[in-house]
């Protein structure tokens, strides 16, 4: 039976809504925090990706999440291809007003509250009775249909939650006006034919339940987030809620990328419908990890770089002969592109411009100068530049726009004959400064360089370094992160200097860290 709804209208029987909350629930992981500029960078490669609703934060968080879920709306909100805008809220009136003042910019969006119905977090961390649970979830969406047509209601730890309450609680949300209904798997403990059972107990027994969006939202804690997303898919279930790379709490949330890719695959059994743009998957994941500082490990489904590669002589003997052999996907499906070696520096702007288009970026002026001069450089010291090499350049050129503390310059001596030497020079706050300070290696030199120039009390927790490419001229790609009063921050930097990019690495994460340290959680965010 369809479905009309006020964001998508009549649906038809075999669309799958995609609800991406990689900016709010993936933003939760440690270290993934962005600033306002990170985000509507994200936002708008989402937006180009085709996902139908963007949860954009939670704007009662802190000052910060409420400025970017209000930026959101008001830039690409307004696009004729914008997705429904979301903005979290708990139940209490301060926070459902705080999300809708928000997001009321946007021409399409919506006011998702989540609240807990399990029996353990309603006494532990509620502590409320069921019928107190049950009026405040009327009351919430009451409140927040006065200030948008669309609004999901979750019920938080909802799978854990006695089936005669969630099919209480989820005729009451409808009844108040709830438009889409969300069970989440808030702590990752179903397995598929729990949530077979659920939703199929929702569409037998809940009255207007066939009038309303029902909707999956999976964490990934026992690693069955997508295999629990496609259960509620075929159990009727017709929003989908993911992140890009499974970013998220914990072990994170059902993976876009391979939840799409699985319902495109395999029509046979999945057989439905969604609006997602698959070749751009691999570049808005390569951004998220460039922003986040996290890589998805190298045998990541759909993204991984070893996704598509094969080394056992059958299987490359196989897909020689027929792709089909051992791969279920092209990878250009994907957005995976073969290696090109025409870019040197003897390629002008015009080339490079059109080699970042071919490479999925569309960059102003004054970041592509930038990263041209990155480029030209690159050029001189490297024997040949890859497309990896470039994404790379680009990603961490773009990811520096609006930071406090820029890297300018390093200069090194180490060696074995002496304790290292380093002399950097930072712009903090639109003014350079300098420091040279020695240590035990270059690396150390180089933070202890940083720590004189802009002290802080954060704790190096973790330091690695990888390459883009491979050979010895190889571009090195590292990591940083820092912790500070509980709040840990990931950094990342490239460059054709291993310790080049270590400062820039160090750098990064400073930044993310003062991002950081104006945000303030409130209680009972998860859900």
């Amino acid at each position: 039976m369809s479905i009309t709804h006020p964001s998508f209208g009549t649906l038809d029987d075999d669309r799958i809504i995609i609800f991406d909350t990689t900016l709010r629930d993936g933003e939760q992981s440690p270290g993934f925090s962005m600033n306002l500029h990170e985000k509507i960078r994200m936002a708008e490669a989402l937006t180009e990706l085709g996902i139908d609703v963007m949860e954009a934060g939670f704007p009662i968080a802190s000052p910060g999440d409420y400025e970017s879920v209000k930026a959101i709306a008001e830039t690409v909100g307004q696009r004729d291809d914008s997705p429904v805008i979301c903005g979290l809220a708990r139940t209490g009136r301060e926070d459902i007003l705080r999300a809708a003042d928000a997001v009321k910019a946007a021409p399409r969006k919506r006011i998702h509250i989540f609240l807990s119905t399990s029996p353990l977090h309603m006494k532990y961390k509620l502590r409320m009775e069921p019928d107190e649970v049950l009026e405040l979830a009327v009351s919430s969406v009451t409140l927040a249909r006065n200030y948008a047509d669309d609004v999901e209601w979750s019920a938080e730890d909802g799978t854990r939650t006695e089936p005669d309450f969630l099919c209480r609680c989820v005729e009451a949300a409808i009844k108040a006006g709830a438009t889409t209904i969300n069970i989440p798997d808030t702590v990752g403990y179903a397995l598929p034919e729990d949530i077979t059972r659920i939703y199929t107990m929702l569409r037998e027994r809940v009255p207007g339940a066939d009038k309303v969006i029902l909707s999956t939202h999976n964490h990934n804690d026992l690693g069955l987030a997508v295999a629990n997303t496609l259960a509620a898919i075929r159990a009727g279930v017709r929003q989908v809620e993911a992140t890009i790379n499974g970013i998220g709490e914990r072990a994170g949330n059902a993976s876009l990328e391979e939840a799409v890719m699985a319902i495109r695959t395999r029509q046979d059994a999945v057989p439905f419908k969604n609006n997602i743009k698959t070749p751009n998957i691999l570049r808005v994941s390569k951004m998220l990890a460039a922003i986040t500082g996290f890589d998805v490990q190298p045998n990541k489904a759909i993204v991984g770089r070893n996704a598509f590669a094969h080394e056992a002589g059958i299987h490359q003997d196989g897909v020689l002969k027929h792709a089909g052999t051992y791969e279920i996907m092209l990878p250009e499906s994907v957005g995976w592109q073969k290696s090109s070696l025409v870019m040197g520096k003897h390629s002008g702007r015009a080339a490079f411009r059109d080699k970042l288009k071919t490479l999925g970026y569309v960059i102003g002026d004054n970041k592509l100068n930038d990263a041209f001069r990155r480029f030209k450089d690159l050029a001189d010291r490297k024997k040949v530049v890859f497309d990896e090499d470039i994404v790379a350049l680009v990603d961490d050129e773009v990811m520096r726009d609006h930071e406090r503390i820029r890297f300018v310059s390093l200069d090194l001596h180490a060696g074995s004959k002496g304790p290292a030497r380093a002399e950097l020079e930072l712009e903090v706050d639109g003014q350079v400064h300098a420091a040279a300070s020695t240590g035990n290696g270059p690396v150390d030199a180089t933070f202890n360089a940083i720590q004189s120039i802009f002290p802080h009390a954060a704790n190096l927790v973790l330091f690695s370094v990888g390459a883009v490419t491979e050979g010895t001229d190889a571009q090195a790609k590292t990591t940083v992160r820092l912790e500070e009063n509980g709040k840990m921050v990931d950094g990342q930097g490239a460059d054709a200097d291993t310790i080049v990019a270590s400062a820039r690495a160090y750098v990064h994460a400073l930044n993310k860290l003062l991002v950081k340290r104006l945000r303030t959680e409130p209680a009972a965010m998860s859900a």
